[in-house]
């Protein structure tokens, strides 16, 4: 059925686009930051992934070194870039953010030519497909899903249930009030920035698989997209994150159904104008208050 065809795409498709913005959803409800530096870390994490397949590396051993380098990174980034930042203008953050996701385009280029690469997916995932209902379900689009939604899952158990998420929805709420009761506000800040630089690396893993050319500059629109998914499920909600990647994943391939490939990007930014218009804190977002 083309139905079905099309529908695990755009969920496949939205997949990705969920765990990117998951990360966008971590960092902002800690330090109220739109990292637009995460999507050029994924860029990075697709090459990492790519060098170390095509060097022969087991699968697994691949992934680790893709995650744990995507993570290590961010952590760079925040202790580098970030962190002197943290008590000046949003804007200065805004910036500097921007500026790190140009530097690591551009470093990128240096060092590994703006052509594209071939992504040997093949050696990461096994071909193959499964019947459902008179149509070909490839493996690679099962396991994108479920290791999406595992991934929330996981998130929100972190959050909401141990120690340490606690301190960061603590952090989240009230820096200085948990500074008071011990939190240790540097190790919480950079504990978030790893874990969605780690979600990054699964993304930057699925993203080679569902397109198999990797450029210096693949990291840019997926970051704007996946912005937008975050927006539209509502910013600071992980659920929110999830179904806000789903939904910007089955209307890119609505309209690509539509023979309109070449609006798709026009469309998707129109949607987040419309969200923005009518309802700013999204689908699962919600008004804060402050108390004065």
């Amino acid at each position: 059925m083309l139905f079905l065809s099309q529908l695990i795409n755009g969920l496949q498709l939205g997949s990705i686009y969920a765990l990117v913005a998951l990360g966008y959803n971590m960092v902002y409800g800690i330090v109220k930051l739109l990292n637009f530096a995460h999507g050029d870390i994924i860029m990075v994490g697709a090459y990492i992934a790519l060098f170390s397949l095509n060097f022969g590396h087991h699968p697994v051993l691949a992934a680790l070194l893709t995650v744990g380098g995507c993570t290590l990174l961010a952590i760079v980034i925040e202790k580098t870039a970030y962190s002197p930042l943290r008590l000046a203008p949003r804007l200065s953050l805004l910036i500097t953010a921007i500026g790190i996701s140009i530097l690591l385009q551009n470093l990128a280029q240096l060092l590994f030519e703006a052509r594209g690469r071939s992504f040997p997916a093949y050696r990461l995932l096994p071909a193959g497909y499964i019947e459902l209902v008179g149509t070909r379900v490839a493996y690679t689009s099962i396991l994108t899903i479920t290791i999406s939604v595992v991934s929330m899952i996981v998130l929100t158990f972190l959050v909401r249930k141990t120690k340490l998420g606690k301190a960061m929805r603590a952090v989240s709420e009230d820096t200085g009030a948990a500074q008071l009761m011990g939190v240790n506000v540097n190790v919480v800040i950079t504990f978030t920035f790893a874990v969605g630089a780690a979600l990054a690396g699964v993304g930057a893993l699925m993203y080679g698989v569902r397109f198999p050319l990797i450029t210096p500059v693949i990291g840019a629109m997926l970051g704007l997209r996946a912005f937008v998914a975050a927006v539209f499920g509502g910013i600071g909600s992980i659920p929110g994150a999830m179904i806000g990647g789903f939904l910007i994943g089955l209307l890119e391939v609505l309209v690509i159904h539509m023979g309109l490939s070449g609006w798709v990007d026009g469309v998707v930014f129109a949607l987040l104008i419309i969200v923005l218009l009518v309802r700013p804190t999204g689908i699962m977002g919600r008004n804060l208050m402050e108390k004065v």
